[in-house]
């Protein structure tokens, strides 16, 4: 039997790939309150310079984070506008989850008066 071969999208090419990764999404966090030196990430993630180097680059080759040099010194901070596009993704479901949670809120109202009679 034949079967195509169909090209993987690679897992760093857009913003939603790149945040698939556990350490990626932890640097975002991370980086969210502040700029940071790639030494000051290292301390507070508790990953080694490499590894925590090879995620800043896949988050900068998307545009999540963007960088700036200090003489030798790189400081990267979150680039918010290139996050929009999950942020209005993940919207689209919050309304959804909204309605059901006050569905749920309903049911319970109506569960606790009927206890109550």
């Amino acid at each position: 039997m034949y079967y195509a071969e169909v090209a993987r999208t690679r897992t760093t090419a857009d913003a939603f790939n790149a945040i698939g990764d556990e350490h990626r999404r932890q640097i975002l966090d991370t980086l969210g309150a502040r700029e940071m030196a790639v030494g000051d990430l290292v301390d507070a993630l508790g990953i080694t310079q490499p590894q925590v180097s090879k995620h800043l680059k896949v988050l900068r080759d998307v545009g999540l984070v963007q960088c700036t040099r200090s003489g030798r010194n790189r400081h990267y901070r979150v680039n918010g506008a290139a996050l929009r596009p999950i942020h209005e993704w993940v919207r689209n479901f919050a309304a959804l989850w909204n309605e059901r949670y006050d569905r749920l809120d309903d049911l319970l109202v109506e569960l606790r008066q009927e206890e109550d009679r």
